[in-house]
């Protein structure tokens, strides 16, 4: 294969996005959004369409608790998941788990919980 690095994340978020199930109307407050926040990343003469696409990537933290809570999260993640389990086909990736536990040592590790957290949670 000699691939050094390949980059998924666009897809992933454009299935996301264009996903059918995902709420127009959550699509639309989020790129309100962008035209308020990346206004000053728009390139003279740049479409509504390009410069959407290349911000929207930046509304996905101020929304993250709206996605988490999306009623169609589970529609959308086993689209995500199908697609992560055909690129790992034909990436020739798809059950190497033998070879990666020979490879890699994983070391456990328990973090405290940070305190704006714990309390949070109530703990």
């Amino acid at each position: 294969m000699e691939t050094a690095e390949i980059h998924l994340a666009t897809g992933f978020q454009n299935l996301l996005y264009d996903h059918p199930a995902f709420p127009t109307d959550l699509r639309a407050e989020m790129e309100a959004w962008c035209h308020t926040n990346t206004a000053d990343e728009r390139k003279d003469g740049e479409s509504d369409d390009v410069f959407l696409y290349k911000t929207r990537k930046k509304a996905l933290g101020p929304f993250k608790r709206q996605l988490w809570d999306l009623p169609e999260k589970d529609e959308i993640i086993a689209a995500q998941e199908a697609k992560f389990g055909f690129l790992f086909q034909q990436l020739g990736i798809a059950d190497n788990r033998t070879m990666v536990e020979r490879h890699i040592r994983v070391t456990p590790r328990s973090l405290d919980l940070p305190e704006a957290l714990r309390i949070a949670i109530g703990r």
